[in-house]
């Protein structure tokens, strides 16, 4: 069965999401809609490149990704799908898609090109859905668009490493559900800076001076049980490849998160220097 996702800034309280699914299953009936989130903050395009690039590859190969995130066709963004990793992604080309494929390039990007073959009226996200359908169905991209080569590029949210090599700095992209704190910095970026070199995580209480392979490995001592390291800053690398700054077993709404505790939000600098 053809699969279609959905990642978008809609929110559930009003009826976008409902009537976005049925649009599709007007237009494709035996379709599988799935989910990804409809909580990205609005206009977030970080937020929603991080969403997708952690939950794109647990689809099949050739399932369709709708991203609705400032998706409006205006003379900055054009619509545009990008085959890539044998997925198809349908965004607007407004930086979303070039933080997602910084390292792989694209199999294919077209240009979409059916806006007036289209009723009169017809809204952005008809656009999209009748583009998400027809690839659904295994249609080919050169029927609804026309190839290029580049997407545009957003530069304000990578990792970066100093010209001496000596520290690397990114930025918060993604607070979770548990206040847990998501860098752009990936662990591929890091081994490459580190060079096996010690390393601190500069944070305005006490460094991070060791990024564990997982949450409870904070728990180093047999002589504690796990629940005593309770409320303990920790980093690690997410499933998604990313540097992750938590809080063992927060609790946003009762004992705190890493984002409320340690005072960081989206867009806060992370800052690793290397010795």
């Amino acid at each position: 069965m053809s699969i279609i996702t959905l990642t978008t800034d809609y929110g559930l309280k009003d009826h976008f999401v409902g009537a976005l699914k049925g649009k599709i299953i007007s237009e494709y009936s035996e379709v599988q809609i799935i989910d990804i989130s409809h909580e990205i903050d609005p206009f977030n395009i970080a937020e929603a490149s991080y969403i997708i690039s952690a939950a794109y590859s647990s689809f099949p190969k050739g399932t369709v990704h709708i991203i609705g995130v400032d998706m409006e066709s205006n003379k900055e963004n054009q619509h545009i799908v990008m085959q890539w990793n044998d997925h198809y992604f349908i965004a607007a080309d407004n930086g979303i898609l070039s933080m997602l494929s910084q390292k792989i390039l694209p199999q294919k990007i077209v240009v979409i090109t059916i806006h007036d073959r289209l009723l009169t009226g017809s809204a952005d996200l008809d656009v999209f859905v009748k583009v998400a359908c027809h690839l659904a169905r295994g249609g080919l991209m050169n029927i609804i668009g026309r190839e290029i080569n580049t997407l545009k590029q957003v530069t304000s949210f990578q990792a970066i490493a100093a010209e001496d090599g000596n520290s690397l700095k990114g930025n918060v992209i993604y607070i979770d559900h548990f206040g847990n704190l998501v860098t752009n910095i990936t662990k591929e970026y890091f081994i490459q800076i580190a060079k096996g070199r010690p390393y601190e995580i500069e944070l305005k209480t006490k460094n991070i001076k060791t990024i564990l392979p997982n949450y409870s490995a904070i728990a180093t001592s047999e002589k504690y049980p796990i629940k005593s390291y309770e409320g303990e800053k920790l980093a690690i690398f997410n499933e998604a490849g990313f540097l992750e700054i938590a809080v063992f077993r927060s609790n946003p709404s009762t004992v705190g998160s890493a984002s409320s505790l340690l005072g960081l939000n989206h867009k806060s600098i992370i800052t690793i220097l290397f010795r």
